[in-house]
């Protein structure tokens, strides 16, 4: 077979070295999109930035994970995209669910706080997106605000579940690892939460808010660990806003290293 013959995804030096990034994938019902079956979907603006930044992106299908299974899948990727969606359980911080919150799944919060808690065990970098970063705070010990509306003095935070999304002004700290990454510390973020952070687990800080006082940014107090989550939706605006694609490039650059 001649060299214009070979399979359009024989690998070369390059495809070989793209690192796997793992993005957290949900079920869908029958009807949500698809009429007849259900489905396993996250938003292709995902997988989209992934891509661009030079990473293989892995959607993830939920299961039940114990700890073993979690670290071998974790083995197998080279970071990981916790992404945004439905509300995480309130019961995981002890409280009882406000009436508003909506697609609570406790198969997608133990799924995705396995592979959390598997990636930073290995070292392996770590983006956390809106539901995402709601997740770390619970897993850390910490709780949220189970609806934002019900709060006084706050701007426009968009409405989830394709509601329409709110574009905030975000204030960065600049000594964090997010103010190096981003190439800023001012950035215009695309938000779609009725939920926001309340009080900050144990392990974790405040590294970005909106004007209102809304935190819009975690890390973890730990070094060496690669670990951004943002509240706003970068995925949303990353093909045209160099600020939020480079959370994408960062992430598979710490992965390839």
């Amino acid at each position: 077979m001649s060299d214009n013959d070979s399979p359009a995804f024989a690998a070369d030096d390059d495809t070989a070295r793209m690192p796997v990034i793992g993005i957290s994938g949900r079920r869908m019902p029958a009807d949500q999109p698809f009429a007849l079956l259900g489905a396993v979907a996250i938003q292709e603006s995902y997988p989209d930035a992934v891509t661009r930044a030079g990473g293989l992106a892995a959607v993830m299908i939920p299961c039940e994970l114990d700890e073993t299974s979690a670290d071998r899948i974790v083995a197998s990727l080279d970071g990981l995209v916790l992404t945004g969606g439905p509300d995480v359980d309130p019961r995981a911080y002890g409280e009882a669910p406000h009436e508003t919150v909506y697609g609570v799944s406790e198969l997608q919060d133990h799924f995705e706080q396995a592979l959390l808690e598997a990636t930073i065990r290995a070292g392996k970098p770590v983006l956390c997106i809106c539901r995402g970063l709601q997740l770390l705070n619970v897993v850390y010990g910490g709780t949220l605000h189970q609806h934002l509306g019900d709060l006084d003095g706050l701007g426009a935070h968009g409405v989830p579940g394709g509601g329409g999304s709110a574009a905030n002004d975000i204030t960065i700290d600049d000594e964090s690892l997010l103010a190096r990454v981003t190439g800023t510390t001012t950035a215009r973020g695309e938000c779609h939460h009725h939920q926001a952070v309340d009080r900050v687990g144990d392990g974790l800080r405040v590294v970005a808010r909106t004007a209102d006082g809304v935190v819009e940014g975690l890390e973890l107090d730990e070094p060496g660990q690669w670990l951004v989550a943002v509240q706003w939706h970068p995925e949303d605006s990353a093909a045209d806003d160099p600020v939020q694609q480079r959370l994408f490039q960062h992430l598979v650059d710490a992965a390839a290293r």
